[in-house]
């Protein structure tokens, strides 16, 4: 669906349904470069499942309109907006890699707009080495390398999608080919320059599933572990053999964490 957010257009998939503002609300925050295509799989789940979903194209990704926002702390804002544009009161609030952060802060910034939480390939900090950030900076291919092959874990090169007849690499590199010039190194500074995250995660008042790759390069689950120890009434799911994109890599031990 179309949704104006703070006045820009932006476009939410719903799972399949309808949004209905009077069932449980899930936001689902996708992470750097990527889009709402991230959640194709589990947010059908949700949505026929008793919940209504907002999965959104952050403003300027994917057929959002706008600019991207230049902050976590912006990003977060920008949810909260979301939540009432959509005419819910609350949501429970699903993120990965920047979605999680923008998730714990939202939680940290607009307590009242959040049920729950469940971060997913998560740190503290998410440092982005110099090599990528000045890639991504001149929208060099090799930034969508890096990304693509950091983030998925060993298996996911050996074949084996559970999607017939696609390749994760390939997929992955698709959506961030797709997305506008500038928006990958945005979002990449924006992980960079967050420093909030443990002070968040102290203020965090509602229950906040941690779901963590053990293989995972680029927010290894010893920097998630730590995070999910700041923060209270959390609990902590390690997915064996996974990386970072655990949404392909492995749909069903994801979802029966989420659940």
């Amino acid at each position: 669906m179309q949704l104006s957010v703070n006045g820009s257009d932006t476009f939410i998939a719903t799972g399949g349904k309808p949004f209905d503002a009077s069932l449980p609300a899930v936001v689902m925050i996708h992470g750097a470069g990527f889009d709402s295509s991230t959640w194709a799989l589990h947010s059908r789940w949700f949505a026929h499942h008793g919940y209504s979903v907002l999965a959104p194209d952050l403003p300027g990704h994917g057929r959002s309109a706008g600019k991207p926002l230049a902050s976590i702390a912006e990003l977060a804002d920008w949810v909260a907006a979301l939540i009432t544009a959509a005419g819910a009161s609350k949501a429970r609030l699903i993120g990965h890699s920047m979605g999680s952060l923008i998730a714990i802060e939202t939680s940290a910034r607009h307590p009242d707009k959040v049920s729950g939480l469940a971060l997913i390939g998560t740190a503290a900090t998410m440092t982005v080495g110099p090599d990528l950030l000045k890639a991504a900076e001149a929208n060099d291919v090799a930034a969508i390398d890096m990304v693509s092959i950091w983030g998925l874990g060993f298996k996911a090169e050996l074949g084996g999608s559970l999607a017939p007849g696609l390749w994760m690499h390939q997929g992955a590199q698709r959506v961030l080919q797709e997305a506008k010039p500038g928006v990958l190194y945005n979002d990449l500074n924006a992980c960079n320059a967050y420093q909030n995250a443990l002070t968040a995660a102290a203020a965090v008042k509602v229950p906040a599933t941690f779901v963590l790759g053990e293989r995972d390069m680029m927010t290894p689950a010893k920097a998630g572990k730590a995070l999910a120890a700041a923060t209270p009434n959390a609990r902590t799911v390690v997915l064996p053999g996974a990386g970072h994109m655990m949404m392909v890599e492995q749909p069903d031990e994801l979802l029966a964490a989420l659940q």
